[in-house]
């Protein structure tokens, strides 16, 4: 779609096609292709057209009778599978239903499957704070991976023992993005934006004692980071640092 629009509008300035054909191309793009499954789910079958990343579904509080059609659907269709949020319980419920090459990773909540196995260049460093952390950041990295870029994975590094951080920092440096995800007192960032020259992206998680106040101390840190430039986005929120890191890469 992306090269047929780009054809039509390079016909329209050199007078060789009409207004109309450009404004029904246009059109025609607007709407998308949706896929409608029991009156419940309309599946948006052209997203990647339009933003770059496939059809993606958060798992949370869908029954497993909708799960099982829409992953059924996405693997018919030869479609990037990803369901963020998804329990053990509910996968135990669709898993002998389901493709046998669908994936689950219990640690991450997230089922997955690469059907078209495109490499894109650029790559994303996926860096922690702590252990606990790593389920955010699992979120995170298979986003990036679906999606076909690669995501290196640099865990629990955080600042209570600040030379872990050196150690890795120029194996960091190698990457296109990086997204680093902390809880506490949410300090990594700041320390990776300040050592690195390409976009940092922080998750903050709701790990902590008390006063974390289930991830809102991490946050507001992130938020009122030293290092210029640091994106921040919502706890826990793995899912929406690897979408944000894929319009990134998208873009070199």
């Amino acid at each position: 779609m992306k090269e047929k629009l780009s054809d039509v509008l390079k016909d329209f300035k050199a007078g060789r096609s009409s207004l109309e054909e450009v404004l029904s191309l246009l059109d025609e793009h607007g709407k998308g292709e949706n896929v409608f499954l029991n009156g419940h789910v309309a599946l948006d079958m052209s997203r990647e057209k339009r933003c770059g990343f496939p059809e993606f579904v958060f798992g949370a509080n869908k029954t497993a009778e909708q799960l099982l059609e829409i992953v059924n659907r996405l693997y018919k269709k030869k479609s990037n599978i990803l369901i963020t949020r998804l329990s053990k319980e509910t996968f135990l419920e669709i898993k002998n239903k389901i493709p046998s090459a669908v994936i689950y990773d219990e640690l991450g909540k997230v089922l997955y499957h690469i059907n078209k196995k495109t490499k894109r260049s650029g790559t994303v460093a996926v860096v922690t704070a702590g252990t606990s952390d790593i389920p955010v950041a699992l979120e995170a990295q298979y986003t990036v991976e679906v999606c076909g870029y690669k995501a290196n994975v640099f865990f629990d590094i955080g600042v209570a023992g600040i030379h872990r951080v050196f150690n890795r920092i120029e194996e960091i440096r190698k990457a296109n993005v990086v997204i680093v995800v902390a809880g506490m007192e949410g300090a990594l960032p700041s320390v990776i934006g300040g050592l690195v020259s390409v976009p940092v992206i922080a998750v903050p998680t709701s790990i902590g004692y008390g006063a974390a106040l289930g991830g809102l101390t991490a946050m507001f840190s992130m938020l009122n980071s030293c290092a210029s430039g640091v994106t921040v986005v919502n706890i826990d929120n793995g899912f929406g640092a690897g979408c944000a890191a894929v319009r990134h890469l998208s873009s070199i």
